[in-house]
């Protein structure tokens, strides 16, 4: 639990000190409940080797802590053992030490994608949403942002950060074990909120789209990437069962249905940034991901559909303003 002591010293005096009220208590109880191979993945964190790296680039597409120089054979091979222990490795690139986390997802394209849309980071309170890893926090907290805060309520990604942060104590994230109903409404703290991945996975969106505009102080701003389908205004998908094998996808709006629920919900200055298909290079099995991914979940026949003949993922970014 050390890894939170310096975030909870960091929330006070900040915008976000009414969270103390109840997080520590909360984080605690999360652990306590714990997962099968909890266990497993702490002992990883703990059998890293204790090592400097001589650098750390958050700035560029791969997340590089240190050198290959900085480790000896033996020690690259210790700490390629344990990380792989912990598989499957999802959000990504990572450099540590000269060992290539090859993950399931080029998450740099996505950054890429909006990164030239959004307001500055540096000197901002950031929450990530559904942040896996963490992969695009340490990019946040690369472009300067004061504190960032990750949320992911899957306790193997939060001892994946759990495992980097190990190397990387002084960088200010916090990838905690946390979904979005467990922080107060109405904080009204946070200057940059992202929600990428997520809003698809919620049974009731709108309310979801409610729940960020509470985090933000007014004028902050919102980035929203998700899955959207082509239509008009009018248009969502609801998946009749499973949307590319996933079982958990409930509502896939047009980009015009989204924008207007972005409206309904109060938000302001709403752009369209970007609209990107997934491809096979972005999202794809590897040495670090060895299960099913995107080429497994379109039809073979007609790859513009899934494996269920529904349209294949399309994925749009949002930025706007809360009131």
């Amino acid at each position: 639990m050390t890894v939170y002591q310096r975030f909870y010293e960091q929330l006070a005096g900040s915008p976000l000190e009414l969270w103390l009220d109840t997080l520590p208590a909360t984080v605690a109880v999360t652990f306590a409940r714990g997962h099968g191979d909890l266990a497993k993945w702490q002992a990883v964190v703990e059998a890293l080797p204790h090592i400097n790296p001589s650098s750390i680039d958050l700035s560029a597409g791969t997340v590089r802590i240190g050198e290959g120089d900085d480790v000896d054979v033996e020690a690259s091979a210790e700490i390629e053992r344990q990380l792989r222990i912990m598989h499957p490795w999802r959000k990504g690139p990572y450099s540590v030490f000269g060992i290539d986390i090859d993950t399931e997802w080029r998450s740099d394209w996505k950054w890429a994608r909006l990164q030239q849309h959004i307001s500055p980071l540096k000197g901002r309170y950031v929450l990530d949403v559904g942040c896996g890893n963490g992969y695009h926090a340490w990019r946040m907290a690369g472009e300067g942002a004061k504190l960032v805060t990750g949320i992911d309520p899957t306790m193997l990604f939060v001892m994946q950060y759990q495992a980097l942060k190990q190397y990387m104590p002084q960088v200010p994230v916090y990838v905690l074990p946390l979904g979005i109903e467990h922080l107060p409404r109405n904080l009204s703290g946070f200057d940059t909120l992202f929600s990428m991945g997520v809003l698809y996975h919620r049974r009731s969106p709108i309310d979801h789209l409610y729940a960020l505009r509470s985090l933000l102080r007014s004028g902050g701003e919102l980035v929203l990437e998700t899955l959207v389908v082509d239509g008009n205004a009018d248009t969502v998908l609801v998946p009749p069962g499973r949307y590319a094998k996933m079982r958990n996808v409930w509502f896939i709006p047009s980009p015009q249905a989204l924008a207007g629920w972005l409206a309904r919900c109060g938000f302001k200055n709403i752009r369209l940034v970007d609209i990107a298909v997934t491809s096979f290079d972005e999202q794809r099995s590897s040495g670090w991901m060895t299960f099913d991914s995107l080429p497994d979940f379109l039809s073979p026949d007609d790859r513009t559909l899934t494996i269920e003949g529904l349209p294949a993922p399309k994925r749009a970014v949002y930025i706007a303003e809360a009131p």
